[in-house]
């Protein structure tokens, strides 16, 4: 079935952790062998021909880069310019990528629904472009006001405004406080662009002043449920109806921590803590008794977000086994259109509507 992922950080781990995302995750993987400078070395699940595997012909990808002032202890970058230079060698690799043929932008309505026709027309996978959305996680790299209208021309068409810990215009996870001036004009001129408010990372007291002041769409592109696993980068169950209300999907994320409580870095296994896929319906399926319905929500897994399959669900080698889900749905009683909702029609109900 055509999928949508509402959140990969491709251009990171192309960048950051040198992988070559042409090639087959196994090869990716191959070439990881016996390196430690990072957790999760040999553990990739994601590529762009895993992708065209599982169907998924359309992401929503990030650009990512955290200031840090001398007293965070977060990774990160010294000045918010070189946060923004980061962000731009990695529009640049998607610009590479689609003068290969990998990848399309995907900027308006007019494109969205040319890619999707494209996707559906019941031809081999293997040769077609990956759609994507551009999206920034955190704004820390917009030096000031004046950039993100440059970042909008670049096909910037969605922006979460916090990440971890604190940040230069709003606080996120593990953080607390308000948006501040800064916060609230960057949600101004967001709204004066169209550029989606992803209300992901957001710590709550900026989720309710955010939703207060910004008028235009908002989506939750990875999340899951606090009533589930208890912490305050998952949204409370007042926040997923305020979410609904707004006309919101939220995307279920398959990051073990977020999706089997008791869950300790570094030391918890996906088998032995029990997360398989299951676990995210079931943060789906909470999400659908607030709401009512299915029309809240989709797929936003965050897969190889600075980790791997150690920290994935025991019964995903790739992002292709997603495919798995629509089988889980329907043994919980969803219909066959649900399940479509979930894995690319919400998505598609919202962008048009957001790009109307």
């Amino acid at each position: 079935m055509f999928t949508i992922d509402a959140h990969l950080d491709l251009s990171m781990n192309a960048l950051e952790w040198n992988r070559d995302l042409t090639q087959p995750v196994e090869a990716i993987n191959a070439r990881e062998k016996g390196m430690t400078d990072k957790t999760d070395r040999g553990n990739a699940t994601v590529s762009l021909p895993t992708l065209r595997k599982g169907e998924i012909g359309l992401v929503v990808a990030t650009q990512i880069a955290r200031y840090v002032a001398p007293d965070n202890p977060l990774p990160g970058w010294n000045s918010p310019e070189q946060a923004w230079a980061q962000t731009q060698g990695q529009l640049a690799w998607y610009q590479a990528m689609e003068a290969k043929g990998e990848m399309v932008q995907i900027r308006n309505k007019k494109q969205l629904n040319e890619h999707v026709k494209l996707w559906k027309n019941g031809e081999p996978n293997d040769k077609k472009p990956v759609g994507y959305i551009l999206s920034l996680e955190g704004a820390d790299s917009i030096v000031e006001l004046s950039y993100l209208e440059i970042a909008y021309k670049n096909g910037l068409r969605a922006l979460g405004p916090a990440h971890y810990g604190p940040g230069r215009y709003a606080q996120g996870t593990d953080a607390s406080g308000p948006l501040g001036e800064s916060g609230r004009a960057l949600l101004k001129e967001m709204e004066r662009l169209n550029i989606i408010l992803d209300a992901t990372h957001l710590c709550d007291v900026c989720f309710w002043e955010a939703l207060d002041h910004f008028n235009g769409h908002v989506w939750a592109s990875h999340n899951n449920c606090r009533a589930l696993v208890d912490h305050n980068r998952q949204f409370s169950d007042e926040m997923i109806k305020a979410l609904v209300d707004r006309g919101a999907v939220i995307g279920g994320a398959l990051d073990a921590w977020m999706m089997v409580p008791g869950w300790i870095r570094g030391k918890s296994l996906p088998k032995e803590m029990d997360c398989d896929l299951e676990k995210v319906v079931d943060h789906m399926d909470h999400i659908c008794q607030i709401a009512g319905n299915a029309n809240h929500i989709g797929i936003g897994t965050d897969l190889d977000g600075a980790y791997g399959r150690e920290q994935s669900p025991y019964d995903l080698e790739t992002i292709a086994d997603i495919a798995r889900i629509p089988g889980m749905l329907l043994k919980r009683g969803y219909t066959e259109e649900d399940v479509e909702k979930v894995m690319h029609k919400n998505w598609l109900r919202f962008l048009n509507e957001a790009w109307s």
